[in-house]
């Protein structure tokens, strides 16, 4: 596939210390709806156990912002408080009816979606009340991957061969019918979860066999099958205002994706990568958000970059994941969270001027290196003494079972460091999880 062309995005780059952030408020300071009201309303959707609610809450009270939460919950227990809505968000038509209903007496300024489990019923919510929203079709096609890499194909976005297939499809004639090295994932997955390399035909069955495992467990049946991408892999954290792509963060991946597992450690801003490779990725974002049609608020997209250029693997209608946002601040007239910016871009507010800082920031994501019960965690005095280390925070829960990537889908928990050079930033980050040792035992069968 031959290489995307610079020039062909309307993509803001924004490098560290070369502007970035700049064209925020080309759009997003004179919004069409009405923000009369002292306080301003918000509705912010998170799945029961989300990592991202609690700084958009956070966000939301810095800007005196008041906040709707809206949560998954059985279908038995939805209801309705000043504050609360208790959703069901397997039954999409029903909760937006809920929300319609009780915005007629409190009305909403916008919604943000927090998560992946969210995202579709945000854009379907925005829709029915005429708030600046992605479409639906634009959010479903940033959830499942196999629509994803055919309308990449379609708009001749840069990216791997795909094939999808059904967990009831015989693995040995599947096997016989990919190009290799290949990469077996589920369609709505995220975090990694159930991606797995296969080099021969005699790897693929085994990686069917864990996928489909996977699969059974959350009950989907589609498995996509695609080409391993070779090359250097970064994470792009952009805003979209009518469509354009601003970006406000791309980092570096240093530690080497290459499978057989695609398990994410460490993140570091700004990138050390040429600024015409960050302009090419920046393109590459902007052609493959344009693609689904994506148009409004945050997104978070993975690529990789090789002597052909850069190739697009996935790309999210929402923030960074997890803990990693505390990884990035905003300078302007105040310093803000990424949180802060996106609900200010959602509600219409100011964000002239706003850039990263520039200072360099990351994140390890601290992997969990085998199943059992985590008992006890040791080194974190002198891990958080380390220099540049900010904090380092153990979201795992202790006499709980851990379950390691590829069938896992989280943490031991996340290192923040920030310095002078994104080189200060890693060589921190790597002498912090040094000093960490983590107490795993064994899990005792039932009887």
């Amino acid at each position: 596939m031959p290489k995307m062309p610079i020039r062909s995005s309307s993509a803001t780059l924004s490098p560290e210390g070369r502007g970035q952030g700049e064209g925020l408020s080309s759009y997003y300071g004179t919004q069409a709806f009405s923000m009369n009201s002292a306080s301003p309303r918000l509705l912010v959707l998170a799945s029961a156990h989300s990592y991202r609610l609690d700084p958009f809450l956070k966000a939301a009270r810095q800007l005196d912002v008041e906040v709707i939460r809206a949560l998954d919950v059985p279908p038995a227990h939805t209801t309705a408080t000043d504050h609360f809505l208790g959703l069901d968000f397997r039954d999409p038509a029903r909760s937006v009816r809920q929300v319609k209903s009780y915005a007629r007496e409190h009305p909403l300024q916008a919604i943000v979606a927090t998560d992946d489990a969210t995202v579709v019923l945000a854009a379907r919510i925005g829709e029915a009340l005429g708030l600046p929203h992605n479409s639906p079709a634009a959010a479903e096609a940033a959830r499942d991957k196999h629509l994803m890499r055919r309308l990449f194909a379609r708009a001749g976005v840069p990216s791997p061969w795909f094939k999808p297939f059904a967990v009831g499809d015989d693995p040995s004639r599947v096997a016989s019918q990919v190009k290799y090295p290949c990469v077996l994932k589920p369609t709505r997955l995220s975090g990694s979860r159930g991606v797995i390399r296969a080099n021969t035909p005699e790897e693929f069955l085994a990686a069917w066999a864990r996928v489909t495992r996977v699969l059974s467990h959350v009950g989907l049946k589609d498995v996509l099958v695609e080409g391993y991408l070779p090359g250097d892999e970064f994470a792009l954290e952009g805003l979209l205002m009518r469509g354009q792509l601003t970006v406000l963060a791309l980092f570096d991946k240093p530690d080497p994706l290459e499978g057989p597992f695609f398990e994410e450690t460490i993140y570091v801003t700004p990138s050390r990568f040429s600024l015409e490779a960050q302009a090419a990725i920046a393109a590459c974002a902007q052609a493959a958000a344009s693609a689904l049609g994506l148009r409004e608020g945050p997104v978070h997209a993975e690529l990789r970059f090789n002597a052909e250029g850069p190739w697009m693997l996935e790309i999210a209608g929402r923030s960074i994941g997890g803990l990693c946002s505390q990884t990035l601040r905003f300078v302007g007239s105040a310093e803000m969270s990424l949180e802060e910016l996106i609900l200010r871009q959602a509600l219409g507010m100011s964000i002239e001027g706003a850039r990263r800082e520039r200072q360099a920031g990351g994140v390890m994501m601290i992997p969990i290196p085998g199943s059992g019960v985590l008992t006890e965690v040791g080194g974190l005095e002198a891990a958080r003494a380390v220099p540049g280390v900010e904090s380092i925070e153990i979201t795992a829960r202790f006499d709980y079972p851990l379950v390691p990537l590829p069938e896992g889908e989280s943490y031991l928990g996340f290192i923040f460091a920030r310095g002078e050079t994104p080189d200060e930033v890693e060589r921190a980050l790597r002498a912090a999880h040094r000093g960490l040792h983590f107490d795993i035992s064994p899990e005792l069968p039932l009887i």
